[in-house]
Formats: C-alpha cells, structure tokens, sequence
C-alpha cells in the first residue's frame, strides 16, 4: 500500500470517532463571506454540507447577503446606511432585503442541496412563525431582535428528512418583516433547537492572538477565555461580535461553536472531523470535543 493511501485510511479512522458522535445531531451552520459568493467555494461548502447531511447529522443554515442587500440598493439609488454596524431598514429597504434573502438567496442555496440529491427547503422567519420579532430601536427602522423562537416548524422539516434553509427575516407585529442580523438568528436558533454545534463561516482562521501571524491561532477558547481576552485587547474590532454570537450560543445551551474561514476549501470537514481541525472551537469549559 503506497504511503499516501495509508494517510487517507488513517483520516478516514479518525473521522469515524467524530461521525459517531455526531451521528443524528444538529448542527446550525452560519453561511457567510466569500463562500457565499465565490462558485468554486461555494461548491466546497454545499459538498461538506451534502456530506454532514449523508453521514447522519441534521444541518441548518443561515444565511447572510448584506452585500448583496446594498447592490439592489444602489441600483435604485438608495445608499446603505448603518448604526451600531445595523442597517437601517426603511419600509423601501425591506422590501429589497426581503426580496433578496427571501426570493433569490435562499432558494438558490436551496436549489444548490437539492441538485445534489439532499431535500432543502428555503424558509423565513416568517414561515410558520417560527422567528418572532420586535423592534430593535426606532432609529434602524424595520430592524428586530428575536423575541421567540418556535421549533415545531424546524423540528418538523428535519423530522422529515429536509434540510432547512433561514434567512434572517422575522415575523413582528400584525405579521410585518422585520429585518434581523444573520449572526443573531443563528445564536438564537441553535440553543432553540438544542443544536450540538454552531459554525460560523467566516472570511478568517479563527481568533489569531497576533491578526497579522496565523501561526497565532487560538484552536480551542473557553467562553471565560473568550471573556478575558476581550477585556485584555487581545480580541477586537469585528470579531468580537463574532464572539460574542458564539458565546451566547454556548451560554444558551449549545455545547461548541466553530470559528472557520469559508475560503479554505473543505474548512468545515477538516475542523469537524480531524483532532487538529483549522479554526477555534468555543466551549463552555476546558474538554475535549
């Protein structure tokens, strides 16, 4: 047997540990960055989620498209504006937000599992009721911050054998659209649904101590560590929301959160499914995966 063949029987062994552990759990997978919106990345992520999915876990993503959101926008003039990193929504500005996460982002993440033979269904918040909302703050307008999460729907197209597709859209008052940021729905919906796992694709490795050295990689934090090196400077600038997304989750129940950049090829296997993995796993305490 040639030398590389053992190494891939090796990986193969070593994965079956992590697929049995795995096995019929759900996993809530935050889609964003590059990997949304390059193709040859793009594959990548939809072939490890096809995996996850034939394997026996229970996928759930949520996506982004702010970047997309604020194309339309300049196509009709509007310019993007932002509070606190929120955009602010004007009734105009959800119409295309909806428009975009809703009628075009979703179903073509959808069409994307289905043409690979995984059942997917693209869904709001809305459908179902399953994400409910109120206002966030008078001044971003017809942006929300999840009030309730109801599972029955999810749980029941999992149950089914679909693999559910959310974009960030919530159900508010007298049924209206209410705009929600990607990173709160995900935190929300995995400890709603009891999620084993939060991955939050990304366009970085994970939290580096030194962002300018990648060999600074932090591969596993403790939501104390995550804490402490917020308040020390180690962490700043955009990733502490980040942060803050999958510390919330862990808080809420969910046992790990996986920081990974969507740009390496096959990202979420290598992280899941090898003792190294590439990013950084959030945990509540010190042990192991």
């Amino acid at each position: 047997m040639r030398i590389e063949d053992e190494k891939k029987a090796q990986i193969l062994m070593e994965s079956l540990y992590y697929i049995k552990k795995f096995h019929n759990k759900i996993v809530v997978i935050k889609y964003g960055g590059h990997a949304m919106i390059n193709d040859e990345l793009k594959e990548s992520v939809i072939k490890d989620i096809v995996l996850l999915k034939y394997i026996g876990m229970n996928p759930v993503i949520v996506h982004g498209g702010g970047p997309e959101i604020s194309y339309y926008m300049n196509l009709k003039g509007l310019t993007p504006e932002f509070v606190d990193g929120l955009r602010v929504t004007t009734p105009e500005i959800m119409k295309i937000a909806e428009m975009v996460l809703t009628g075009s982002i979703s179903p073509d993440i959808a069409a994307l599992f289905n043409a690979n033979d995984v059942l997917s269904v693209s869904i709001s918040g809305k459908d179902g009721k399953s994400i409910r909302a109120k206002i966030k703050d008078p001044k971003l307008g017809l942006v929300g911050e999840v009030t309730r999460i109801n599972t029955r729907y999810i749980l029941g197209l999992i149950e089914d054998g679909y693999l559910p597709i959310v974009s960030p859209i919530a159900y508010g008052e007298n049924g209206s659209s209410l705009n929600i940021n990607s990173d709160e729905v995900a935190r929300r919906l995995a400890a709603a649904l009891g999620a084993d796992k939060l991955i939050m694709i990304t366009d970085v490795d994970g939290v580096m101590r030194d962002y300018k050295d990648p060999s600074s990689l932090i591969p596993r934090m403790t939501v104390a560590d995550v804490e402490k090196a917020v308040e020390e400077g180690i962490i700043w600038g955009g990733m502490i929301p980040k942060l803050e997304c999958c510390t919330g989750a862990v808080k809420g129940g969910v046992r790990r959160c996986h920081i990974i950049n969507g740009k390496i090829p096959h990202s979420i296997l290598l992280e899941l499914f090898t003792k190294e993995g590439i990013g950084t796993m959030i945990t509540d305490n010190q042990r192991g995966v």
